[in-house]
């Protein structure tokens, strides 16, 4: 009879953990976000076109554009690493900037795909965020701790003066120094 109570007992708790474990997985697939960045025109055709700045907040003039543009495609020659820098009025559906810039940079392809040495500066306004976001073949050298010094020191000053062109290009030649 304790033999049978044993074998219950032993088969209650391994369906309690089966079911423990299933619970905790259909969480965790819910916390991922998944979004097909395909589905919006903007994101679809931007990387194709080969543009290094996609301004779609309109922050900058047509002037800066091209400024930034200039720095960006003569340092990819030079070194064949890419940098793109996207403005972006919300960053809905997700909550986590760096998460939207990471899956926004896969899905552009940003880099070369034998280096991984891209670089992506994602900037929302209206969110009151930036990141940058980087290759594995980049992180290498600049690392999380150096892009948010960057950020910190040199871009995040000018956006409280409300000088966004001024932020950018500082930190982007920063970044272009150390890397």
């Amino acid at each position: 009879m304790k033999a049978v109570i044993k074998i219950c007992a032993l088969l209650l708790i391994f369906n309690l953990q089966s079911c423990k474990n299933l619970v905790q997985n259909t969480k965790n697939q819910q916390l991922t976000t998944v979004f097909d960045f395909s589905t919006i025109e903007k994101f679809r055709n931007s990387k194709s076109k080969g543009l290094f700045i996609n301004d779609y907040d309109n922050l900058f003039t047509t002037v800066q554009i091209n400024e930034l543009s200039d720095i960006i495609y003569n340092y990819n020659l030079k070194t064949t690493r890419q940098i793109v820098l996207v403005t972006i009025d919300n960053i809905t559906p997700y909550t986590d900037i760096q998460k939207y810039a990471t899956d926004l940079s896969n899905y552009w392809g940003v880099g070369t795909s034998e280096k991984n040495n891209g670089l992506t500066i994602l900037l929302c306004k209206s969110c009151k965020k930036i990141t940058i976001v980087t290759g594995t073949g980049t992180q290498l050298i600049l690392t999380d701790e150096i892009c948010k010094k960057v950020i910190d020191e040199k871009i995040i000053p000018e956006f409280k003066q409300g000088n966004y062109y001024t932020g950018v290009k500082n930190g982007l030649l920063e970044l272009i120094d150390k890397w």
